[in-house]
């Protein structure tokens, strides 16, 4: 009797050992913090896989680091670059030509030319200047052949509102290839989700923030997601104010070199993966509500929430093509 007790207790902690475990990590990354929640048979803890891929990322794509892979690339060496950066530099490449250019890359030292101080002011800036920045603009200047860049002028290139989701999604991956079905991670608010969430035994919840100009944190609505990644480009924390009134945001007008003079206050896009939703979240911006409306006619595969100011300045919400309720 005490040999089939023992036997059954064997069994019991054995089963426990296998069953899948609901894994939360979370930490400081790219200026900004991760949130990641993953099943695990073997309840593997990957927090040092993570950080090592983050640092990869980083060192491949980041404007910040002085001898990242971009950053050498925009003093002008000759560099080799890596998969990652060519993943990314492709993707960019489709969403530039779908969007007739709205997502530019290359807009990122007219970009830095523009100071959003906190005092939320539209400063003069030397017209001349800027007009001498965007002769370097235009992403159809770049190409990429063996793993080198191909480029004309002192094109300066920037990748940074496509590779936070990028690196969400190189974190996904990585969970898949260690059969982790069920998983979300979240960077700075782009997030990619399989599977359902085992701890709640439901898909995953994920939220939208309302615009607040104070920095507090509501919900505009909550949604499943489940197989999908969605990402967010919010003009509400970025901004500059005219002597008029008129809001500008900080997503550049890649045609003009100026700052988007727009009434959205926020675009989430959901797509199969969130390179892809965060660039065309960033691109969306830009476009305005009719362009995007248009455009998403003719792209099914994107779903699009849209949060904007109507002239008497009440919010408005605008889903497109069955954003989720």
């Amino acid at each position: 009797m005490k040999h089939y007790t023992l036997l059954f207790l064997i069994v019991i902690i054995f089963s426990c050992q296998n069953e899948p475990k609901n894994i939360k990590l979370s930490g400081p990354v790219f200026g900004t913090a991760y949130n990641i929640q993953y099943n695990s048979v073997d309840h593997t803890n990957y927090q040092k896989q993570f950080d090592s891929l983050f640092n990869v990322v980083n060192e491949s794509m980041s404007t910040y680091i002085p001898d990242s892979k971009i950053s050498r690339l925009n003093r002008g060496e000759a560099i080799v670059v890596d998969d990652h950066f060519s993943r990314v530099f492709e993707n960019s490449k489709t969403v530039y030509r779908a969007t007739e250019g709205a997502f530019d890359p290359t807009i990122g030292a007219v970009v830095n030319a523009w100071d959003f101080g906190p005092e939320g002011k539209i400063i003069n800036i030397d017209s001349t200047a800027i007009d001498s920045l965007m002769t370097s603009v235009g992403f159809n200047r770049m190409g990429l052949k063996d793993r080198k860049i191909v480029k004309s002028g002192e094109s300066y290139l920037d990748f940074n509102a496509i590779a936070k989701g990028y690196a969400v999604d190189v974190i996904g991956e990585f969970l898949e290839n260690k059969n982790s079905q069920d998983y979300l991670v979240e960077i700075g608010g782009e997030i990619r989700a399989r599977g359902i969430n085992l701890e709640k035994k439901s898909e995953w919840k994920v939220g939208i923030d309302d615009p607040n100009f104070e920095g507090e944190q509501s919900y505009s609505k909550v949604i499943s997601l489940k197989d999908e990644s969605m990402a967010t480009s919010g003009t509400y924390r970025k901004f500059k104010i005219d002597d008029n009134g008129n809001r500008y945001a900080h997503i550049i007008n890649t045609k003009t070199g100026y700052p988007s003079k727009t009434n959205i206050l926020s675009v989430s896009v959901i797509a199969k993966d969130c390179m892809t939703a965060d660039a065309y979240a960033t691109a969306f911006q830009a476009m305005g509500i009719d362009r995007v409306s248009s455009f998403l006619e003719r792209h099914p595969e994107l779903k699009v929430y849209i949060i904007y100011e109507s002239e008497i300045k009440e919010l408005k919400t605008l889903a497109l093509n069955n954003f989720p309720e």
